[in-house]
């Protein structure tokens, strides 16, 4: 039974190369083998449509077609051809254009994550190599995907815990500096990237535009440090309120809390608050690591000396007995 190549590809007999292609893309993200495991006849629907798409992105065989139906082959010189195997013709004719013409990354990247080893990105890097073999050339109007932008942006530790959002500006190859809003997800940490797709360059000749690739680099913080998704900071205290305990109240990303001081408090003590720590979306909250720090007058009167005199004599200490080298 002859086979309708623009049935297939769902477009009319009239279509553009443009509308050619659009479809081609959508049908073979659609019936890719990698994105049906469980469907048998996603293949055999992949090679049909990527048959009907070898044929009538190239002008000649196209020509061909619409006059001589699916058998037009064996109306060419030199007797019946064979016809094209999964893959085939991504190199293209006049017209045509290559598989790196297509993002996949777009279409696939988010789902899956990274490809593993003999997935998708194996399959397509070996189009590329064979394409590259066949000697046809690449048509001068082919839409090719436009570059990225790199961008780099500094954060305060408060945004990077509790999200928000900044403006950055960007200066494209025309010269044209253009501002941004982007949003920084709660949690996220320094050195990661946040990617805004299809605002990057235009793509040559109506291709897809790029991406910008914004590298995060968090400030440091007065007072607060981050390790991991916990929070530690240093608590001043009076002496009287480490000497017989007290209550104190600490900032922390989620609201304010009331941190008991235990009576007998050293420095260096590290107290923890449970869940008051950086809460990443889908991750569970760190903690407050506060360490207690005891904070003594700069003066005092000479009867206020005596006492605390009186007071080591009364409680002689030797904190330095296991300070060694």
């Amino acid at each position: 039974m002859a086979e309708d190549y623009y049935k297939i590809l769902g477009i009319r007999r009239d279509a553009s190369q443009a509308e050619i292609q659009k479809a081609y893309r959508e049908l073979a993200r659609k019936h890719h083998p990698d994105m049906n495991p469980d469907d048998k006849a996603a293949k055999s629907k992949f090679q049909q449509i990527q048959k009907a798409f070898d044929v009538l992105s190239d002008p000649e065989k196209r020509e061909m077609y619409d006059r001589y139906g699916s058998s037009f082959e064996t109306y060419g010189t030199g007797g019946p051809r064979a016809g094209p195997t999964w893959g085939a013709g991504f190199a293209g004719g006049p017209g045509g254009f290559h598989a790196e013409d297509i993002d996949f990354s777009q279409f696939f990247g988010e789902r899956f994550g990274e490809e593993p080893a003999g997935g998708f990105g194996d399959i397509f890097s070996h189009f590329r190599r064979t394409a590259g073999q066949g000697g046809r050339k690449t048509a001068a109007g082919t839409p090719r995907r436009g570059k990225d932008i790199l961008h780099e942006v500094q954060i305060p530790l408060t945004t990077s815990i509790n999200g928000g959002e900044v403006q950055i500006a960007i200066r494209r190859q025309s010269g044209k500096t253009e501002t941004i809003a982007v949003k920084i997800p709660a949690g996220i940490e320094d050195g990661k990237k946040i990617r805004i797709r299809g605002q990057g360059e235009p793509g040559p000749r109506r291709g897809m535009p790029g991406d910008i690739l914004i590298t995060i680099h968090v400030a440091p913080h007065p007072c607060f440090r981050r390790q991991g998704n916990h929070l530690h900071v240093k608590v001043p205290v009076t002496l009287a309120e480490a000497a017989l305990g007290a209550k104190v109240d600490v900032p922390t990303p989620s609201g304010t809390v009331s941190l008991s001081i235990p009576a007998g408090t050293s420095s260096g003590t590290r107290l923890r608050v449970k869940g008051h720590g950086v809460a990443p979306k889908g991750s569970p909250a760190g903690d407050l690591l506060a360490e207690i720090q005891i904070v003594l007058p700069k003066q005092l009167s000479d009867a206020e000396r005596q006492m605390i005199r009186e007071f080591g004599q009364r409680h002689p200490q030797d904190p330095r007995a296991n300070l060694r080298w």
